[in-house]
């Protein structure tokens, strides 16, 4: 019996196939998969991931029709339901047909540049778009919708109930959505096991054991200095990069702060985990917005935390690294 790899269930034959045709709108897409696969394996992903994506590449090459059409007839459950794709493909192969990118394959070439892809999105400018970036960690569409239905959008600065209704229905829209009120529940994965990750990243990093990229933003001479890391918890496939972003440059932290993105059936999740400058766990890895949780953790490894100095950490807004985070209260 076949297996979908990337979802570990045989796959439905409900959908007819054909040959390829050189004209199939679905090329495109399927090649951009292809690519992923090529990139995952130059970097060390597990072979079942790999093959996972060139599988769902061959679906697309030999589909009757166009997975716009799909998508457009019957939704992200029509993609879901292909033969071995499954609901994580699914949603890459919705990103491409939406908005003919795919931010994990951006990724992997090293030519990440989230704001730009947000900045499409109508109400959203270049700037705005740099600061739910650098300030909720917002990377895709999905995390934009995320953020638009769980109040993160309403407190900044900027966006009014207008403009946030206007987001909610372009995204409803381009994401083949209903209007919806709640976001799904996401099982987050706990505090130990993104440090375990962040963890392994570092020491490989350091060993000289990752391969590297060369990212296209702050790299004028296109250097490949960013180590890459594809690693798995249970389910969970995680990818693992030191931060790019302005304010890692600005702050000098591009060798400290720590990316982590994991791709699993309620969408693509991201993390970043820093060395705590000041307060209780000062010195100690952290996931960024989860500080109460980092606390307790510490707790239970039996590491001394000053109660009068935590309860004080914990009551400010603002990072003593100056970095605002959604979450610190």
């Amino acid at each position: 019996m076949s297996v979908n790899h990337a979802n570990g269930r045989p796959p439905s034959h409900a959908q007819p196939m054909k040959s390829f045709d050189p004209g199939d709108e679905n090329l495109p897409i399927a090649a951009r998969l292809e690519e992923v696969a090529a990139l995952l394996e130059q970097q060390g992903a597990i072979p079942f991931r790999v093959a996972a994506y060139r599988n769902a590449a061959q679906v697309l090459r030999r589909l009757e029709r166009p997975a716009s059409e799909v998508l457009r007839a019957e939704g992200l459950d029509g993609l879901d339901r292909l033969p071995g794709i499954g609901p994580i493909l699914a949603r890459a192969i919705r990103s491409l047909v939406v908005t003919g990118r795919l931010p994990m394959l951006e990724r992997l070439r090293g030519e990440s540049d989230p704001a730009s892809l947000l900045a499409s999105v109508p109400g959203i400018g270049r700037t705005l778009a740099e600061r739910l970036h650098g300030q909720l960690g917002i990377s895709t569409l999905e995390d934009l919708e995320a953020a638009a239905f769980d109040g993160r959008l309403a407190n900044i600065g900027g966006i009014g109930t207008k403009k946030l209704a206007g987001i909610r229905d372009s995204l409803s829209s381009r994401l083949g959505r209903a209007r919806r009120s709640v976001r799904p529940s996401v099982e987050e994965p706990d505090v130990p096991e993104l440090l375990d990750v962040d963890r392994e990243y570092l020491f490989r990093s350091a060993a000289g054991e990752l391969p590297h990229i060369a990212p296209r933003r702050f790299n004028p001479k296109h250097e490949a200095w960013l180590p890459i890391l594809h690693t798995q918890r249970g389910p969970r496939h995680y990818t693992a990069l030191f931060s790019n972003t302005a304010r890692a440059h600005t702050l000098g932290r591009t060798r400290d702060w720590v990316v982590l993105y994991s791709d699993g059936e309620q969408g693509e999740r991201q993390w970043t985990i820093v060395t705590e400058s000041a307060g209780p766990l000062r010195g100690h890895r952290i996931v960024r917005g989860r500080e109460e949780e980092c606390l307790v953790a510490a707790r239970a490894k039996g590491l001394p935390i000053p109660e009068a100095e935590a309860a004080s950490a914990m009551a400010g807004s603002q990072r003593p690294d100056g970095v605002e985070v959604a979450g610190w209260t």
